[in-house]
């Protein structure tokens, strides 16, 4: 043995010019398992921002040191935790050697407990992050758990060893990234858009809704407890469904058809009927607008099996009446209002959805809504004006959080064309001023399209020659609706 060289104060074996210890990796280990709990770093040192810095460059050498220094660990405890060997670690912190085998810095990470959240990319998801990076050195058993090495003969030994490892996994599965409070501030955010949504112009409800979303999608992509991973599910998939109302009424159906898709995904993971139910139902909706009518139909027929009762069922048995009554179907139609009048009749708590309030109720005025347009859609005017101006007026009477300046202009404008029909068209203008009055950015696309059918009832021949009629078929022909994302996002 050269001078300068050093043995192992346990096993005698030469230790490594860079392992400063007086024992090398292996008897370092033994003699901690037998006498002091397994090392681990304080959840207040993944705070940090230059740790945080290191980890999201890559800079293992940089980062384990700062990890050592903030969390008071030496180099064999380190060696322990990561399964790379003390000498190793040591000139990755001098910055002789590099962690480039992204299975080593996997278990690096993994080893030291980072958390999800700071992880990029490559390292999510990774195999080597399932389970625990010193589990090869404890050893696997038959049932994949880690019991001591087989050559364990004290008892003793081999229960502290099991109690340290089952408390330190524990210990990881209830590491969480996202608090109670912050889940109870991101319902309440969700819960507030809901309620801006129906009163509130898009803009003003569009940005806090993404933000909110990608705090959400953030969040999921780390580590937390099954009933926190539950609940950010539910709180992601309904600002999805959110955002694809909010696309279908910007007039972009390809980008709603992609928020259900995602919210449907959701809705799946976390096994939420509820969810579902709604998914499905607004499936049905932005189908109603479309060039897929019959599909409405086959949707709100999948929503109705998910949905037992309360507002969600009212809600599909309305859009499913007003989608029959678009394709000209009578008899669906009917039968799907007294569908509606049932569920009317029952009472039911309150769902996962619906206690978010706002968009997410039906309540009696946009019941009445509904039924109005369904009239108006199977030509009976007069039943349509009467369940349209009973709408309007329990808008106007009832709970800000319930006005939906939308359903309320298209209510108008089935009054409108009733009054039309009639020849009446002074009461038409009447009711159609304050559409023509309402600012452009409160002028969701189907308010447009359906603006078009009443200036084409205005220009039939019958009507030529009212003054009355052409003007108000002039200012009906150019009203311009809300029809891309740019024009709903400007104040």
């Amino acid at each position: 043995m050269r001078k300068h060289a050093r043995a192992c104060a346990g096993c005698g074996c030469r230790l490594s010019q860079y392992n400063l210890e007086d024992r090398c990796a292996a008897c370092a280990r033994g003699k901690r398992l037998g006498a002091h709990p397994v090392p681990h770093v304080p959840d207040t040192v993944w705070l940090d921002l230059d740790v945080q810095s290191a980890i999201t460059a890559c800079d293992f050498g940089r980062a384990s040191r700062l990890i050592r220094d903030k969390a008071g660990l030496r180099q064999d405890d380190m060696a322990f935790m990561t399964g790379l060997s003390q000498g190793f670690l040591s000139m990755l912190e001098a910055g002789n050697r590099r962690l480039t085998n992204i299975d080593k810095a996997a278990r690096f990470l993994q080893g030291v407990g980072a958390p999800d959240a700071l992880l990029g990319p490559p390292f999510r998801g990774h195999s080597a992050l399932s389970t625990p990076a010193h589990a090869s050195q404890l050893g696997h058993g038959r049932d994949g758990i880690w019991p001591a090495e087989s050559d364990t003969t004290n008892l003793n030994e081999l229960a502290a060893r099991a109690a340290a490892q089952s408390l330190q996994f524990t210990d990881e599965i209830t590491k969480s990234n996202v608090s109670d409070v912050e889940l109870e501030r991101l319902e309440s955010a969700l819960a507030h858009i809901a309620v801006d949504y129906v009163h509130a112009p898009l803009h003003q409800v569009f940005t806090d809704l993404v933000a909110t979303r990608d705090r959400l999608l953030f969040l999921l992509s780390g580590h937390q407890p099954l009933g926190q991973t539950s609940e950010l599910l539910l709180l992601a998939g309904t600002s999805c469904l959110l955002l694809g109302h909010a696309s279908q009424n910007l007039g972009d159906e390809d980008a709603a058809v992609a928020q259900l898709q995602a919210a449907w995904t959701f809705a799946e993971q976390a096994d939420n009927n509820d969810l579902r139910a709604w998914v499905k139902g607004t499936a049905a909706l932005i189908a109603e607008w479309s060039t897929h009518r019959q599909t409405a139909l086959d949707y709100t027929r999948q929503a109705i099996r998910l949905a037992p009762g309360g507002e969600t069922r009212i809600r599909i048995a309305a859009i499913e009446a007003r989608a029959a009554a678009r394709i000209g179907d009578r008899g669906t139609a009917m039968a799907a209002l007294q569908e509606l009048q049932r569920a009317r009749e029952q009472k039911a708590a309150p769902d996962a959805l619906t206690r978010f309030g706002g968009l997410l109720t039906f309540p009696e005025a946009k019941q009445e809504y509904y039924m109005g347009g369904t009239f108006a859609l199977l030509g009976e005017h007069q039943r349509a004006e009467k369940h349209a101006t009973a709408a309007i007026e329990l808008y106007e009477s009832g709970p800000r959080e319930h006005r939906s300046y939308g359903d309320e202009a298209l209510a108008r404008l089935d009054i409108v064309t009733a009054r039309i029909v009639a020849g009446e068209i002074e009461g038409a203008g009447e009711q159609l001023q304050p559409l023509l009055e309402l600012p452009a950015n409160r002028r969701i696309r189907q308010l447009g399209d359906a603006m078009e059918g009443v200036a084409r009832l205005l220009e039939e021949p019958r009507l030529t020659r009212s003054r009355l009629a052409r003007e108000l078929a002039d200012a009906t022909r150019g009203y311009k609706a809300i029809d891309t994302p740019a024009k709903a996002l400007t104040p």
